[in-house]
């Protein structure tokens, strides 16, 4: 692990899909509103050549044109709220240019990989509808054991006999970790749009397909607000058609992809051929400046609610306090 000689403060995961993206979030804001100038550093996705991403810096939406989907699933959330991401594969060249342009760095790992630079304070989050992933998944092990902080999500929707196993899992072995429980809050932009109208659901493709869960924000917010969901999969085709073959437990979601020129072409085809009202946009990229969309958008997104345990606000508290900034 790199040093940086700027404060670090990271958030990573057990598993991906367990809401790190929504945490990071709501970190970064916390350190925007007490006034810092905050760079966020993300875990790398290979998709061009590594001669063509030694470093990436992107600050606005213009600069996410040229990625992927996923990609810009994973960076949007900051562009909108002024910070900059930074990417690629020169991590030491990363870092200095990081260091030239914030008072606080932020390391956001990629899935539930471990920080690739020494972090002041590391958070991570796992996820109470999957127990065990926190002591038996690799990575996944290594961030609670170097955690700082554990954020246990979506305990609410999960019973109390996974949430009392994900507790003694960290206790055992990482006990100095504070440990918060807590929801995440799925909510729309615009729930009146969506009430009684049949819709189309679009979740972030890395969620609903490796990472093996049947839906997410957008289909949560869908039942949340009394939509009638319309199954996309009789009228999938191409590459989305072969998605829904490989990954059987996806639900009645259209996931988000658009690595390919191939694959947003069939993901536009798919949705123009679904008879829909609206498209609830669960993914938290703006696809719809890539992709043609013949429906109103209305979107999904997370907010963290803590049910016991140390807030987001405390635990920066503790981080700078660790770094003596105030």
């Amino acid at each position: 692990m790199i040093k940086s000689s700027k404060p670090m403060i990271g958030v990573v995961a057990t598993r991906t899909g367990a809401g790190k993206s929504t945490v990071s979030h709501e970190v970064t804001l916390e350190l925007v509103r007490r006034g810092f100038k905050v760079a966020a550093i993300r875990h790398p996705m290979i998709y061009m050549s590594p001669d063509e991403m030694m470093v990436q810096v992107f600050r606005n939406r213009q600069d996410l044109m040229k990625i992927t989907f996923e990609e810009r699933e994973e960076y949007e959330h900051y562009i909108d709220i002024g910070v900059p991401v930074l990417a690629g594969v020169d991590y030491e060249m990363i870092l200095n240019e990081a260091e030239s342009m914030a008072d606080i760095l932020l390391w956001d790992g990629g899935n539930n990989d471990f920080p690739f630079y020494y972090t002041d304070y590391l958070i991570t989050v796992t996820d109470a509808r999957r127990p065990g992933h926190e002591v038996s998944s690799f990575p996944g092990e290594v961030n609670t054991r170097l955690a700082d902080a554990v954020i246990i999500t979506k305990v609410s929707d999960s019973t109390p006999e996974n949430v009392k196993t994900i507790i003694n899992n960290i206790k055992a072995i990482n006990p100095k970790a504070s440990i918060t429980q807590a929801d995440l809050e799925v909510y729309l932009d615009d729930p009146n749009t969506v009430a009684g109208k049949r819709v189309v659901v679009i979740e972030d493709a890395p969620t609903v397909t490796h990472g093996g869960l049947p839906y997410a924000a957008g289909y949560i917010a869908a039942k949340k607000y009394n939509a009638e969901i319309v199954d996309p999969k009789p009228y999938a085709v191409g590459i989305i058609k072969e998605t829904y073959a490989k990954y059987t437990h996806m639900g009645p979601v259209l996931p988000s992809l658009g690595y390919t020129p191939e694959q947003i072409r069939d993901l536009e085809e798919t949705i123009r051929r679904i008879p829909a009202d609206v498209v609830i946009m669960g993914t938290p990229a703006r696809i719809e400046d890539v992709v043609k969309i013949d429906k109103p958008i209305v979107r999904a997104k997370w907010r963290l609610k803590v049910l016991e345990g140390p807030t987001v606000s405390q635990l920066i508290d503790e981080f700078l306090e660790r770094v003596r900034l105030k």
